[in-house]
């Protein structure tokens, strides 16, 4: 059978009556640690592994509530823990995921939409969707990636797409898909047509389909100039109400304040014996503790936990907050706030004295930064 036909079953769609009846509650997933010791032991098991034919050792980190079909660490958040020996490389590959990747050990370089990045132990860079890519190990150690993407989401929708043999030159647009400044056949004699008095406007098919272009490009973070800024961050003092940290941004976001489109990546400090006031957002958190120790708790509930470790530490609307023992912390903090700020549904309540904000569409919080810098 051709791969563009498909044979479906006949069904019939039902009615649900819900008069009177309210949505179901949120099923919360649970925080989950995974340890350094676990992360190391797998790092070994992979390693040993016969090279694949594609060059790809990974394992998927999975929270005990995921679906089988659409396994994420938060219900649309996908990591990857992949390791290459020394002198590997992956083979290419794209898909319609976008991606935030994070080296924990070693290094080498990746190539993504003809890109060259040579990369070190906690650099972060950004993959656009659909553009290919593969990984090489050009040092003389292991290299230890985590890849984060929005793949269950994807999954769920039942739209993700890969390609396992790509053109090695695919990048965002092709240029046969370029169009001719003057070719009419793109445009409408119409064009855009007001209705009303409030903004709205018709939209003709010709740009129904062809949409403004904006060029989408992998941006690389190196650790050793994030840390260089973030220490910076110590002198805010203990009476900060903020959170020490960096947004690595990506300008194609825009307002949705991201890497990529569906997440952010934040580099944290927390000076020792720090601790955060409790907030809450609908957005999920992933941290990954590189330096130091701390505990989090989440909706009444203490976790400990140290360098090396991996959590889902910020369940969706879930009361939180974080502290720092005798160290420095430093941390990767991955959430899918962007998506949510597009969806305008990125509920944020940054104090639990004071109510919450809908982040985007109304006006959000404040901090004592400035207070703190007069002193």
């Amino acid at each position: 059978m051709s791969k563009l036909r498909q044979s479906f079953e006949q069904l019939q769609g039902r009615f649900v009556d819900i008069t009177g009846q309210h949505p179901r509650d949120n099923n919360v997933w649970p925080p989950v640690i995974i340890t350094r010791e676990e992360i190391d032991a797998e790092v070994q098991r992979l390693a040993g592994l016969a090279p694949p034919a594609d060059g790809r050792r990974e394992s998927l980190i999975v929270h005990p509530y995921a679906a089988s079909d659409t396994p994420g660490l938060a219900p649309g958040i996908q990591i990857k823990l992949a390791v290459l020996k020394p002198g590997e490389k992956t083979a290419a590959f794209r898909h319609n995921a976008t991606e935030v990747n994070f080296c924990i050990r070693g290094g080498g370089h990746t190539v993504v939409a003809g890109n060259r990045i040579e990369f070190h132990q906690y650099d972060v860079w950004n993959h656009p969707s659909y553009a290919a890519y593969w990984h090489v190990n050009d040092t003389g150690d292991l290299q230890v990636r985590l890849t984060y993407s929005n793949v269950p989401l994807l999954q769920h929708m039942e739209i993700y797409v890969a390609d396992f043999e790509p053109p090695v030159k695919a990048g965002i647009v092709s240029a046969t898909r370029e169009p001719a400044e003057d070719d009419a056949r793109r445009k409408s004699p119409f064009g855009m047509i007001p209705l009303g008095d409030d903004g709205g406007m018709l939209m003709p098919y010709e740009v129904l389909i062809n949409p403004q272009v904006v060029e989408s490009k992998p941006l690389h973070f190196p650790w050793v100039d994030v840390k260089r800024e973030i220490d910076k961050l110590e002198a805010l003092g203990s009476e900060y109400v903020g959170r020490r940290l960096y947004m690595m941004y990506n300008p194609v976001t825009g307002r949705h304040n991201g890497i990529t489109p569906s997440f952010f990546a934040t580099m944290t400090i927390r000076p020792p014996k720090i601790i955060d006031r409790p907030h809450r957002h609908v957005s999920a958190a992933i941290n990954y503790y590189f330096s130091g120790r701390g505990y989090s708790v989440v909706a009444g509930n203490r976790y400990e936990w140290k360098a090396g470790d991996l959590m889902l530490s910020a369940p969706g609307w879930a009361v939180h907050n974080h502290a720092s023992y005798d160290d420095y912390v430093y941390e990767l903090t991955v959430q899918d706030q962007p998506l949510n700020i597009y969806m305008e549904s990125l509920l944020w309540q940054e104090s639990m004295k004071a109510p919450a904000a809908l982040l985007g569409s109304e006006t959000g919080f404040m901090t004592n930064r400035a207070d703190r810098a007069a002193a």
